[in-house]
């Protein structure tokens, strides 16, 4: 039976291209935007009707071009230490080298306002640099650390919150918010409307809600039946839109789609042996290797962090003051992702949830805080019998990849698998 793609992926990809075009005519014609990191409060932005360009987002469309190789090369004749996070670090070298006709779009415009969260030892050197290349002012939000991170986070955090991440925490990152607003105010020259940043909040809510839904669907089906170069497109994009009709309108008939799939008996393999997790960002320069085992090992990648963090990592109770919950969304959701003891017990949970055999773990060597923590869930996942497969790549740098070493690694491992069912 042939793979028949959804058609919400299709749909998906048009509205982002529609998006990404109205987005480079209006910035490349002088309007104002804010270049932002991954972890910062987008929310904000969007209530304001301000722009974005998100820093891993054009990492991504950068890498996507091939263009990866030529820009490190380039921060290695500038200089830079070869452990630069290359994700994060991607546009910025991109941007200092200075040919703008070889970038996407023909390069980017100055920004209006740059902002990073300090999650990093380096996002706030890289921003600094931004500021200092473009001229733009750059707002730095605090990370202060939980002192007690609890293995079961996405259980307590989603209504609990004040508690489970701390009253003083949270008070620091609501001041820090309101002088983002300020700024965002004097930039636009819009009040901000809380009254109307509530609803938007609670419409958020209502998306990630139904992407909990879809999760469920996938978690549960007894095949899998979208491979997750489709689920990630059909989740990331409305999640950049969250909140907007758009957005909800997608993720409906993206659950909808997928229940209707599995009602019909539809999967990617039909003779479903194998089921694997994809731990990590994107492999963007190279989406079609999630396909590679299908035929020769029935082996099928089923999650992805991408829909399941959205309903774990993005739904918070709302008690009354939106900032407040946006802080509690904010407040830890890059270390949720990657550091131990909080991503150890979550991925060990989606793995049951999911029933998965073999885990790839991407470990970007280059990047101490999405790479170190890997080792700790590793363990975790082995302790709960997952086999777990180390990839020390990186998700923008294709110099570092070798496809056909890669599926030499793997399809041993998928044979003892195999033998094992047999």
């Amino acid at each position: 039976m042939t793979y028949v793609p959804l058609e919400t992926t299709r749909r998906a990809a048009e509205y982002q291209r529609d998006w990404a075009r109205g987005l480079r005519e209006q910035i490349t014609s002088g309007a104002q935007y804010a270049f932002v990191n991954a972890d910062t409060p987008h929310e904000l932005f969007h209530a304001m009707g301000m722009p974005i360009v998100t820093n891993q987002w054009w990492s991504a469309i950068i890498a996507a071009k091939q263009l990866s190789e030529y820009y490190f090369d380039h921060m290695r004749q500038l200089g830079y230490h070869d452990r630069l996070a290359r994700y994060s670090s991607l546009p910025l070298i991109a941007a200092l080298e200075g040919d703008q006709s070889r970038q996407p779009w023909g390069g980017l415009p100055d920004p209006a306002i740059l902002c990073a969260r300090q999650s990093a030892d380096d996002h706030q050197k890289i921003f600094a640099l931004w500021a200092e290349l473009t001229g733009a002012p750059l707002v730095t939000l605090s990370a202060p650390a939980v002192p007690d991170p609890a293995p079961d986070w996405w259980r307590r955090a989603r209504a609990d919150w004040e508690a489970f991440y701390g009253t003083d925490r949270l008070d620091l990152m609501v001041a820090e918010f309101r002088d983002l607003i300020a700024q965002l105010e004097s930039l636009t020259g819009r009040p901000f409307d809380m009254a109307g940043f509530a609803r938007y909040m609670e419409a958020i809510d209502q998306q990630e809600r139904i992407f909990e839904e879809a999760n469920e669907i996938l978690a549960t089906a007894p095949r899998c039946p979208i491979r997750i170069s489709e689920q990630i497109p059909n989740v990331m994009i409305p999640q950049w839109h969250r909140g907007s009709d758009w957005a909800i309108q997608h993720a409906t008939a993206f659950r909808d789609a997928l229940r209707d799939r599995v009602q019909a008996g539809v999967s990617v393999v039909p003779d479903e042996r194998i089921r694997m997790m994809w731990i990590g960002a994107g492999l963007w320069f190279d989406t079609s290797f999630y396909s590679a085992f299908e035929d020769s090992h029935g082996a099928v990648f089923a999650w992805s962090m991408y829909l399941p963090f959205a309903a774990d990592g993005y739904i918070r109770k709302d008690h009354g003051d939106p900032l407040r919950t946006l802080a509690a969304r904010v407040s830890a959701m890059n270390e949720q992702l990657h550091q131990p003891p909080w991503v150890n017990a979550w991925l060990v949970h989606q793995a049951r949830s999911y029933r998965i055999d073999v885990a790839l773990m991407l470990i970007p060597e280059h990047d101490r805080f999405s790479a170190q923590g890997s080792l700790f869930a590793k363990r975790a996942l082995e302790a709960a019998g997952v086999r777990v497969i180390e990839i020390w790549s990186d998700m923008v740098d294709s110099r570092t990849w070798n496809r056909e070493e890669m599926i030499g690694r793997i399809s041993p491992v998928l044979d003892a698998v195999l033998a094992e069912k047999n």
